[in-house]
């Protein structure tokens, strides 16, 4: 039961960590880690998180309050 305690403490704070990144910053990582898998034929967004309709999050940064999209060209 402490495991699973840790492991949910510790995965809250790793995505509260990336949310209050910029959103410039993180979408270069993102985009670095897409390169390196060898990704091609899409583009990344930034919007708010109002403006989400079915868009794919990759990314939530600005303390929340924009979100990384993944737009297959």
């Amino acid at each position: 039961m402490k495991k699973l305690v840790v492991a949910v403490g510790l995965s809250v704070f790793a995505f509260s960590a990336y949310a209050q990144k910029p959103c410039d910053e993180l979408k270069a990582e993102i985009d670095a880690k897409m390169q390196a898998k060898g990704v091609k034929g899409y583009t990344l967004g930034v919007i708010s998180t109002e403006q989400v309709k079915d868009e794919k999050v990759v990314g939530s940064c600005d303390g929340g309050k924009k979100k990384i999209v993944y737009i297959r060209n």
